[in-house]
């Protein structure tokens, strides 16, 4: 937690699979604190939720009113704290449709905001929805493709201010458990990086996609072979994921106005491969984005005078 326990006017909430962000939120949007915890949705039993809060906001809860709590992600699945249901697209990414309820401790007034759902081909989200309402807070207007690199990676179509549709590539995830419980964990290094590796295995991904798993085995023969470098073998998976990602989703970004939402290392590797391939990606931060998008749906519960 940085800096003195703050009154805030309300608390900002990013809860994901595997941590949990909070923000002590002045008036006027700006955050006045932040703090954080490893406890994601996969660590808590539902009942776990309210305890592993305010385990990190407790000291912002001191004045003599409830305070109300705006929470995107995790917190809304049906393994989580309250079930938020899911609305479905064509839809604007924030509606009217929120879940609010009282905690157990009378300091809270939780409001979650639901995800999207997609009935064909089935594709749901969570989380995602707030940020892409962030971006059309600070875009208004912006017609085009909102990619949202992760473990499951998004790509949702954006027009006239509703989501349009979506489609989710798990990329993260297979990349963390090929390279952490596969017989490619012998050969794909931690740490390093091979960026001209990197490009030929996006272009080889999306140019022949159906050699995927064979190209997957290479790295491990290759490596007992001819000595490919552990760096050279990280590289090299994660560019056949992202290419194998970008060949499944090229109706989404070809010839598209694309907005990379991310942080970090992975949002560059999106935005590399998207180059190389003749696209004009932007990027955009994903903590910055992710409050943009809270501070609309608090907007929009103030306005209905919601607490």
């Amino acid at each position: 937690m940085s800096g003195d326990a703050p009154q805030p006017d309300w608390i900002a909430v990013d809860w994901g699979t595997s941590s949990l962000r909070v923000w002590a939120m002045a008036p006027d949007g700006r955050p006045l604190a932040e703090a954080r915890s490893e406890d994601g949705m996969s660590r808590l039993a539902p009942e776990a939720f309210e305890a592993a809060f305010l385990r990190l906001v407790a000291p912002w809860l001191s004045g003599p009113a409830p305070v109300p709590v705006v929470i995107c992600g995790m917190a809304g699945a049906r393994q989580g704290w309250r079930e938020a249901p899911y609305r479905p697209v064509p839809c604007p990414p924030l509606g009217p449709e929120m879940l609010s309820f009282a905690g157990t401790d009378p300091r809270l007034q939780v409001t979650i905001v639901p995800g999207l759902s997609q009935a064909r081909p089935a594709d749901v989200m969570r989380g995602e929805e707030t940020q892409i309402a962030g971006l059309l807070a600070v875009a208004p207007g912006f017609d085009g493709i909102a990619c949202l690199p992760g473990t499951h990676t998004k790509w949702a179509r954006l027009s006239a201010g509703e989501v349009v549709g979506f489609q989710t590539c798990m990329t993260g995830e297979l990349f963390a458990l090929l390279s952490g419980q596969s017989v490619l964990r012998h050969s794909v290094g931690n740490t390093g990086w091979d960026a001209e590796a990197f490009a030929e295995a996006v272009a080889d991904a999306i140019s022949a996609p159906q050699r995927f798993a064979a190209r997957l085995f290479g790295l491990r023969a290759e490596a007992l072979l001819s000595g490919l470098a552990p760096e050279s073998a990280r590289a090299r998976l994660s560019g056949l994921l992202i290419g194998l990602d970008l060949a499944a989703s090229r109706p989404y970004w070809l010839g598209q106005d694309i907005v990379l939402i991310g942080e970090g290392s992975l949002s560059n590797r999106y935005a590399e491969a998207l180059r190389a391939q003749g696209a004009a990606p932007r990027k955009a931060d994903a903590t910055e984005i992710t409050l943009a998008g809270l501070r609309a749906a608090r907007a929009t519960l103030v306005e209905r005078g919601r607490p």
